[in-house]
């Protein structure tokens, strides 16, 4: 009981952060415009990553479809590490890599505590 309230307590929290990042960025919302423009990105990328970020967030909720979960969770995770890395090459203070580095945890707190019925059958089993 524990673990499933701590697993929707951390995907909550990150399918709300990413769901208003992903809609931010795929109405290209100026701040996030100015945020892709320093970092370097072209602004057609904010599109694809705005409705990969809706799409991911829409499979890890769904009840079932534990394979797409598994890329969702390695899409997201991926996408995190990225944007750290990003504002750190673009030269911005570490602040800036906070937000990204919080939901990466949440990310992966949420991907270690879900429950059985969310993940993949064991191969070995």
């Amino acid at each position: 009981m524990k673990n499933n309230l701590a697993y929707w307590i951390t995907t909550g929290l990150f399918a709300f952060g990413l769901t208003g990042s992903g809609l931010m960025t795929v109405s290209h919302q100026p701040p996030m415009v100015a945020a892709y423009t320093h970092l370097g990105y072209p602004i057609y990328f904010m599109t694809l990553l705005g409705a990969a970020k809706l799409a991911g967030v829409g499979a890890v909720l769904a009840p079932g479809l534990p394979r797409l979960k598994e890329w969702a969770y390695a899409g997201f995770t991926i996408n995190m590490v990225a944007a750290v890395f990003s504002h750190l090459s673009a030269g911005d203070p570490v602040g800036n890599s906070v937000a990204p580095v919080v939901l990466l945890g949440l990310i992966l707190a949420s991907w270690r505590l879900r429950p059985a019925d969310r993940k993949l059958a064991d191969a070995a089993a």
